[in-house]
């Protein structure tokens, strides 16, 4: 059977990419001075992974990087040489590289190979300055004759000895093979007929995982592996090894292969302390910690797109048991009691199943917030300033979609944080601060939204300085205005108070689009700031923009949704409430308050039944800070709606945001509402009444 390795290539790059987020991870949280051995195990599992992975598919490249790296990994983890800054320097490029590598194998784009060359030097430099450091230079024929010795390690564990019969292979492969076993024991190589090599493998791994190591260089089905018995005591093997496990059940098995001998090991291995393999997850676990079998996998990987239309399918369902409870809503309670009572179970399953599949798009913002660590330490490191990252509720939860367009946003505003919030740290000193600031990253939920905020314990938003460049732009802005508004005035387009531009900062572009962008989400940005003690910025949104609470208004004939965020109250105006503008339309007064009234017949051309405001209804509004009034018919009542795109169909409206399906089958619009307000010529006026 022959067996297309294409087909394992997304599952590869998928895999590779958490190994490689979870290295780095490892990496920025490591102590330097006292590495913990578990992390510095963990890094040497991803790059290992990596290595096997890729050599499966032939990707030499990355192969020839990984296996670099994962030599200075061992030589560090196993003592022969202390940790450094460098060191972890060097592993995070390697990361970068890799990442690229990955990129370009999977994406078809550009690699550098200059940058690539540059890393592989430096990891070869490291390595060989801890060679000289460790032990004496030796020649290439000592170098050689040293694969027969046994590697030397202290004893711990009792363990069992193997013995491994090569067929006749090129000498690199038999050298590859050796490395890879001297990882899990004591190893002996001798020749047999000088032509095919043994080797005498002492360890306290299973058969399995021995198979799942040589599986990396040679074809299991050559080798002949068999068991010599219990030995002497040797080092407990290092946990992790088996990426690609489930690769091995798609080769051919042989009547005599060693993949059919794995089959047939004792049972009662399995009871052993032993470390064993887990699916997906490192070896090295003892027995008495083992999951049962039925749970080895406690995740699968299904594509977005199916997720997406089993969604969309539960939001058709949502529609049609509307449907029918609106049908069923005027029966008689009496005579048909066993009906009603099953729509109202159905309509209880209904809405479970629609949060039970909403929560599969829902991602923890652990997500998003593992990305920032190595860009604050980067760019600290670029700008001379020490920063201590800190996240908080990174396993809060927020859909999918929200999660990727949410990056870019709180990229802008934590490159700003340590660019302009942060000081120097002669200057925190001067201030009787710590040399190195504090960024927060934190997201909670809070009702049905997510409150994400980020943090600094730096000098603060200058609010003489802010208004000073605020006029120098022509901004609409006075002496008297509230801090609030002051700090607003930050995202207006082509605004910077930096004093130089540079490649971090200073052209006054990313806030405006941070504001930009939120809002398209449906969230608001607040900003909460102190002069020599910090600044938040404080970013709603709504959980999902697959389903939304909104108020029904009437219009004529016509009912459009309105968001329930963006609702602050409904009321009936006086006569004596409503004034006239010369020029400007009408404005409403609402507890001394002005505010532009919006007909939203004149909107949409729509014939209504009430013209006057006095017999209609308003809603009024909130957006962006600016406040107006909606002029209706009358309310229908508030009800969750599921949120159809109308752009995959149709076209952009102006002033819609989306549509949904009512329980009578009509279809309603939903308003959005910040687009009313900004594009109503009323909210240009500021009028004054006393």
């Amino acid at each position: 059977m022959t067996v297309e390795m294409s087909q394992f290539y997304q599952v590869f790059f998928d895999e590779a990419e958490e190994l490689l987020a979870e290295k780095e991870k490892l990496l920025l949280a490591v102590d330097v001075s006292a590495p913990d051995s578990e992390d510095l195990n963990a890094i040497f599992r991803a790059a290992h992974s990596i290595k096997g992975g890729a050599a499966t598919f032939g990707f030499t490249d990355i192969t020839e990087v990984t296996h670099m790296l994962e030599s200075l990994l061992d030589r560090i983890r196993k003592g022969e040489m202390a940790l450094t800054v460098e060191h972890v320097d060097a592993f995070l490029a390697a990361k970068d590289i890799l990442k690229m590598q990955m990129d370009g194998r999977r994406h078809g784009t550009s690699v550098d190979q200059d940058a690539v060359n540059s890393v592989c030097q430096r990891l070869q430099a490291l390595s060989q300055d801890s060679t000289a450091n460790a032990t004496p230079q030796t020649s290439s024929v000592e170098q050689h004759a040293a694969v027969a010795a046994p590697i030397q390690a202290p004893a711990t564990a009792v363990g069992r000895s193997f013995r491994i019969e090569l067929p006749e292979v090129p000498q690199r492969d038999v050298d590859a093979l050796a490395a890879e076993l001297g990882l899990l024991g004591v190893i002996n190589q001798t020749v047999l007929d000088n032509k095919r090599s043994v080797f005498s493998l002492v360890t306290s791994e299973k058969l399995d995982d021995i198979i799942a190591i040589c599986s990396f260089v040679l074809d299991p089905d050559d080798l002949k592996i068999s068991e010599e018995g219990p030995s002497a005591a040797i080092q407990e093997p290092d946990p992790g090894y088996g990426f690609f496990e489930p690769l091995k059940s798609a080769v051919d098995k042989k009547e005599t292969s060693a993949v059919e001998m794995a089959a047939a090991a004792p049972a009662e291995q399995q009871g052993t302390d032993a470390p064993v393999s887990v699916e997906g997850k490192p070896f090295g676990r003892r027995a008495a910690d083992k999951q049962p079998v039925t749970q080895e996998s406690s995740s699968i990987r299904v594509g977005i797109e199916k997720v997406d239309q089993l969604i969309n399918l539960v939001g058709e369902l949502v529609i049609t048991q509307a449907m029918i409870e609106q049908r069923t809503g005027s029966l008689d309670p009496i005579l048909h009691e066993r009906l009603l009572n099953s729509v109202g179970q159905l309509t209880r399953n209904t809405r479970d199943l629609q949060e039970a599949v909403m929560s599969i798009r829902m991602m923890p913002m652990d997500y998003v917030f593992s990305r920032f660590p190595r860009m604050v330490r980067d760019l600290a490191a670029k700008l001379g300033k020490k920063v201590e990252f800190v996240t908080r509720g990174a396993a809060t939860e927020l859909d999918k979609g929200l999660i990727e367009r949410i990056v870019d946003p709180l990229t802008h505003l934590v490159r700003n944080s340590v660019d302009h919030g942060i000081e120097m740290p002669d200057a925190r000193r001067a201030n009787g601060k710590d040399e190195a600031g504090k960024l927060v990253l934190a997201a909670a939920h809070q009702g049905g939204n997510i409150v994400i905020e980020v943090s600094d314990d730096g000098g603060g938003l200058h609010r003489d300085r802010i208004l000073a460049k605020a006029k120098q732009q022509g901004l609409p802005v006075s002496d008297t205005m509230p801090d609030s508004e002051v700090w607003q005035l930050i995202f207006a387009p082509g605004f910077s108070t930096a004093e130089a531009v540079t490649d971090v900062s200073g052209r006054g572009v990313g806030m405006d689009v941070v504001k930009r962008n939120i809002m398209a989400m449906g969230g608001t940005v607040e900003i909460r700031s102190a002069k020599g003690y910090g600044t938040t910025i404080a970013i709603s949104l709504p959980l999902t923009l697959a389903i939304l609470d909104g108020m029904s208004v009437k219009v004529g004939e016509e009912i459009y949704i309105l968001p329930l965020g963006y609702v602050i109250e409904s009321l009936q105006p006086t006569s004596a409430d409503v004034k006239e503008i010369a020029g400007q339309g009408q404005v409403v007064k609402v507890r001394d308050e002005y505010l532009p009234l919006i007909p939203l017949h004149k909107i949409f051309a729509i014939e209504p039944r009430f013209t006057e405001p006095s017999q209609g209804i308003v809603v009024i509004l909130e957006s962006d800070g600016k406040k107006a009034a909606l002029l209706v018919d009358n309310l229908v009542g508030q009800q969750q709606v599921v949120v159809k795109n109308l752009e995959s169909n149709f076209r952009k409206v102006a002033g819609i945001s989306g549509a949904t399906i009512l329980g009578d089958g009509g279809v309603s619009l939903i308003l959005d509402v910040a687009a009313l307000l900004r594009s109503s010529r009323q909210l240009n006026a500021a009028p004054i009444f006393s």
